[in-house]
Parts: structure tokens; sequence; C-alpha cells
């Protein structure tokens, strides 16, 4: 089976979400018809991770998902994680854990780890600053394609996924 692989960065928090949400709506809907498999990768940091989340969700109920899995990727063990892990286990398909063993650099670790595996690199990006900046610039830099669903940043309508 030829599985795509998807990863997710944005800020914490969203200027715009509703707007943001429609266009990572309308990707996933994309990727889920048009791909074998596809394998989603987010983390659990703020206002864009818990909307790839519930989005990825619903469009898997909508559309068919047998061919796709929600992966939590957790860049260490987490007080809330061990605290819920059932409630966690029900929501995701599947949960890692990349336990760098260094707290400090645990995330940009995750974080270029999740590049590494991916096909795409979906974000929502409005400032140049932060963890989900230099994802994206790890992922440019690695040649990997980037859609931004940012409102202030257009996606091209010829864009290929």
């Amino acid at each position: 089976m030829n599985t795509y692989t998807v990863s997710f960065f944005g800020h914490r928090q969203i200027d715009r979400p509703f707007e943001a949400e429609e266009r990572l709506e309308k990707i996933i809907r994309e990727l889920i018809r048009s791909k074998e498999y596809v394998e989603f990768l987010v983390g659990r940091n703020g206002d864009f991770d818990q909307m790839v989340s519930s989005t990825v969700r619903r469009v898997k109920k909508a559309v068919d998902d047998a061919n796709s899995a929600l992966v939590l990727v957790l860049p260490y063990v987490t007080a809330e994680y061990s605290n819920n892990k059932a409630s966690f286990e029900d929501y995701y398909d599947d949960i890692e854990i990349f336990d760098s063993g260094h707290f400090r650099s645990a995330f940009g670790q995750r974080n270029r780890s999740m590049v590494d595996r991916s096909d795409l690199v979906i974000c929502c990006i409005e400032h140049d600053e932060g963890g989900a900046y230099e994802a994206v610039r790890y992922a440019r830099k690695h040649d990997k394609k980037v859609l931004n669903v940012a409102c202030r940043k257009e996606i091209p309508e010829n864009a290929r996924i």
C-alpha cells in the first residue's frame, strides 16, 4: 500500500480560524479521495492542532475513514496524556511518543522528524516566528511541498496535492 504522509504545523492562536478551517477541510477531503492511504501527523499544542484533529475526524466520517489515519505525535509523555490515555486512544487512530531525551529541544526534534516523514506539510503560518514557522522553514529547505491555509496567504487554485 502506498502511504502519503501529511504533517501539520501552525501557530498556537489563529486570527481567522473559520476561513482557515474551510481551506483545511477542502485539502483533507481531496487527500482522502485521491490517495491510496493517508497518514495525518499532528501535535496537540494550540488552536491549529485542535482544528486539524477535529477536521480530519469530521472528513473521515463524511468521506471514508478506511484509507487514512490520524496520528498524534507527542514530543514526550505529558501529564495530560498519562492522566487521560484511554481518551487519547479513543480519539486518535495511533499515538507516537517522540522521546529525544532532551526536554529543551524535544519540540524542534519532533517537528523535524515529522517533516522528514512527510510528502506534504500543511501549515497555518501568519507571522515569521515560533516553532511552527521554524518547522515550515525546515520543510522548505528540504524541498517538501508546503501549503499554507492562513487567510493572509492564498493557496493557488492550481496547487497539486
